[in-house]
């Protein structure tokens, strides 16, 4: 295991491309495929791929803002505290990476926004207390924890498939939850990767020899200094800056603004709940405008990933599904498919989809018209069949860097450095999932 892990790191060192040249190659090979594959002309690839450039803008500015505002919460002594003691139970480089896996898997049980932004905090927190811990192993645990996410509370395809007038009601009415997040085997999945993946990263730390240590000092976050309230030397902007009462007052706003959404929705967390909450406790925690304004300019020099990588995935998004290509690789896998192996087989389409299509909700509405009539016609449970699509987009999220970048940025390290850890951790828990979806 450790050759493997050895072997599997430096394949990725040496052949892994930045991100953003990732996503470049990403463009040109869908471009490529679209032309063999449809009947697409070069034009219309072209068209179809700056249509689709800007479609995530706004899903663009809610994940700088994950980032942002997850940082900013973190940066807050209040926060840092509770980081410190929940890093307190690990006592070794073994125990800190099984229980920042298991925080970052609840975290993302509950929201994946929230377990993205926990797990890789948590983990820039384990670095500094525990001695000897591989920091690229660490980083990378955290980001496994998400693979459940697709599998919990903010599912977008189970929760789709369970509101009225979703668009495929016509096809096959409204899917309670209990069929899908609740139902006993993704239950029994979730349960089993909650046991193998700490197991797994535990078992994937590296020798002593190749151990990468990083500087606990690198890793502190800027203490800024607290306001001087020498009243004479200050102007009335210095006053409002440095006031905790304008923070307090706005916090407040806010607070009240999220007991009155749970009192009417319930638990139901979605994205910008999430920014919302770290936003105003952020906000509350620092305690002054200034503190604040001064980690959020600290936060934002980390986002220029997402701000300039998830226009080009939306091009990538715009070519797979307005030339028709991720329904001809979704029909290629059905064609092979019985009544056993459909599950499998959807499950790994929409893995494969989802490197070209990294959005659940627009992976679901490009596949779920092959994947549903597929179904009825196999005569194949229609709630399992939607996991398996959920389970293929949640499992290749473990080497696609369109997912990892806020976790990388608040990490400070790069694809590459994860990506060795990442793909042995991908062809485990496949395995795993898949046994889940065949045979129970």
């Amino acid at each position: 295991m450790k050759s493997l892990i050895s072997l599997s790191n430096k394949i990725m060192q040496r052949y892994l491309p930045d991100p953003f040249l990732f996503v470049v190659i990403l463009t040109l090979a869908v471009f490529g495929f679209g032309l063999i594959f449809t009947d697409s002309t070069s034009l219309e690839m072209v068209q179809f791929w700056g249509d689709g450039f800007w479609s995530l803008l706004a899903f663009s500015m809610q994940m700088v803002l994950v980032l942002v505002t997850g940082y900013v919460l973190a940066s807050s002594p209040l926060f840092k505290r509770f980081l410190g003691f929940l890093a307190s139970f690990a006592k070794s480089p073994g125990s800190a990476i099984i229980i920042v896996t298991i925080v970052s898997m609840i975290a993302s049980w509950i929201n994946w926004g929230f377990g993205l932004v926990i797990g890789a905090l948590f983990a820039k927190e384990l670095a500094k207390r525990v001695k000897e811990v591989d920091y690229r192993l660490l980083i990378a645990s955290a980001y496994s924890g998400f693979i459940v996410w697709h599998a919990g509370f903010s599912g977008s395809i189970p929760l789709s498939i369970a509101t009225p007038d979703h668009p495929f009601q016509d096809m096959i009415g409204v899917i309670p939850t209990t069929d899908t997040i609740f139902a006993a085997f993704n239950l029994i999945i979730v349960l089993a990767l909650f046991i193998v993946l700490p197991l797994l990263n535990r078992i994937l730390m590296p020798s002593q020899k190749e151990t990468i240590v990083v500087d606990p000092s690198i890793l502190n976050d800027e203490d800024y200094p607290a306001a001087s309230f020498e009243k004479e030397a200050m102007t009335p902007a210095d006053r409002m800056e440095n006031s905790m009462v304008l923070s307090i007052v706005i916090a407040a706003l806010g607070i009240a603004f999220l007991f009155y959404y749970f009192i009417q929705n319930g638990f139901a967390i979605n994205l910008n709940i999430v920014n919302f909450l770290f936003l105003f406790l952020g906000i509350l925690f620092h305690g002054t405008p200034k503190r604040f304004l001064a980690s959020v300019q600290d936060a934002i020099k980390g986002a220029s990933g997402i701000v300039i990588q998830f226009p080009f995935y939306a091009g990538i998004m715009g070519m797979m599904t307005a030339s028709g290509l991720a329904v001809v690789m979704s029909e290629a896998f059905v064609s092979i498919s019985n009544d056993v192996t459909f599950y499998f087989f959807a499950f790994l389409s929409a893995g494969i989809v989802n490197f070209f299509v990294p959005s659940g909700g627009g992976q679901w509405a490009v596949q779920a018209p092959i994947m549903l009539d597929a179904a009825q016609t196999l005569d194949a449970s229609v709630a399992k069949t939607a996991m398996a699509v959920a389970w293929g987009d949640a499992w290749t999220n473990l080497i696609q860097p369109f997912w990892a970048l806020p976790a990388l940025a608040i990490a400070g390290l790069k694809a590459k450095d994860i990506m060795g850890y990442c793909v042995i951790i991908l062809v485990i828990s496949g395995i795993f999932i898949s046994l889940g979806l065949l045979f129970l």
